[in-house]
């Protein structure tokens, strides 16, 4: 089995999926010990945004080679960051005239804080020496096409092994809230070889980067990392074939999915109607235009997911997604204490929510029902049992290797 999660973007809402890993390594760490930590269990960990921030502090190594963080220290990461992050306009006339002057004339936010921060967690650590494989979208707006930040590609080309602090910068770099992120890459070997950047939140191209995972799956060779295997192989003694993927069998993944909310009725047609393109791109700096077509994006993902895994192997394929948030909840940038402990919340109470499956034909999530149906909490229950089992096969197929 090849196994993949995937983290959708959405800013703040980035709390959501957080306190579902959270629920999920809590698990894991029953199974397997204290000391279990979601890379451990993941071929291919791929977020988009907000998502690509989780998954540099799930996979970007400390000083023992472990994760920086826990899925448990992620929630008040968020907790206590996105205040500065997206500091809250000043109260009164004046600061609701610098506010819409701001959203005129720049990016709502100056991203200040939030580089520093990701600049401080990330260090000087680069894409390559990732604890497991990590897909990261962006867009380059010079170039204009999406670039796909990879392990994979990391370790093939130099120009490709990016920092992680400008990979997660790119990658969040949501247009009107915050800039454009320019870099460069050097050949180490060659001076004369380098590769600039000019990039903008991977939202724009793949909200929900599920597919993205699925592809790299597809067509690279997946090679557990020594570090978080407990027999410590070579990476010379894994035998490719039984995770060389030569088709799209779905049968082959164990997939998790998981969505930053979603909320189908903030806009009507009889209101937009009306509206101009300052209405459709600025909307007192909260843009319809940036939420309709990243969560569009993401939908459209999950549409097509769930059509490769229907049939006798729809449970390998795992979307876990809040449709019904409120207008303030919906927000990716509202950073008051009452609006993150409400997501915290939100989390929590997905997990005791009946599992549900997008309908393909309607795009709507419906209830599971019959012989299958179960909470979310049920389901992630039997998803860590299944990671589980097949890191334990891996550590015996490995053990007789070695014999």
């Amino acid at each position: 089995m090849k196994t993949l999660l995937s983290i959708d973007g959405g800013g703040v809402r980035g709390i959501i999926p957080a306190t579902i890993l959270q629920f999920l390594e809590k698990k894991l760490q029953e199974f397997d010990g204290p000391d279990a930590r979601i890379a451990d269990y993941f071929d291919i960990i791929a977020g988009t945004s907000t998502g690509g921030l989780i998954t540099a502090m799930l996979t970007a190594p400390n000083d023992k080679k472990r994760p920086l963080f826990a899925a448990k220290d992620i929630t008040p990461f968020y907790l206590e960051n996105c205040p500065s992050f997206f500091p809250p306009p000043k109260k009164g006339i004046s600061g609701c005239l610098r506010t819409q002057y701001t959203v005129w004339t720049g990016p709502k936010y100056s991203g200040d804080f939030l580089h520093s921060t990701v600049r401080r967690l990330c260090g000087d650590r680069r894409l390559h020496e990732t604890l497991t494989n990590i897909v990261i979208p962006t867009y380059d707006i010079h170039l204009q096409q999406p670039i796909i930040f990879s392990s994979f590609a990391a370790r093939r080309d130099e120009l490709k092994d990016a920092l992680l602090s400008d990979v997660c910068i790119g990658t969040s770099a949501a247009p009107t809230y915050l800039p454009a992120h320019c870099f460069k890459t050097e050949d180490s070997g060659d001076k004369t070889r380098s590769c600039s950047f000019n990039l903008i939140d991977g939202g724009v191209a793949a909200n929900n980067p599920t597919l993205l995972a699925m592809n790299h799956a597809m067509q690279e060779p997946i090679i557990p990392n020594p570090n978080i295997l407990l027999s410590k192989p070579s990476i010379d003694d894994w035998p490719l074939e039984p995770l060389d993927l030569k088709e799209n069998e779905s049968s082959k993944f164990l997939v998790l999915s998981l969505g930053t909310g979603h909320n189908v009725d903030r806009y009507k047609a009889t209101d937009a109607a009306k509206w101009g393109r300052s209405r459709w791109l600025l909307n007192g700096g909260n843009p319809p235009i940036i939420d309709i077509f990243m969560q569009s994006s993401a939908d459209m993902v999950d549409i097509h997911a769930s059509a490769l895994f229907k049939g006798s192997n729809k449970h390998n394929y795992i979307r876990i997604q809040e449709p019904e948030l409120s207008d303030d909840r919906s927000s990716m940038d509202l950073s008051t204490e009452e609006n993150l402990n409400g997501l915290k919340m939100i989390g929590r109470k997905l997990l005791d929510k009946p599992f549900s499956e997008v309908n393909i034909e309607s795009g709507h999530y419906e209830e599971v029902r019959g012989k299958y149906a179960m909470t979310n909490r049920d389901v992630l229950t039997r998803f860590a049992k299944e990671l589980s089992a097949e890191k334990m096969l891996r550590e015996l197929i490995l053990r007789r290797i070695q014999l």
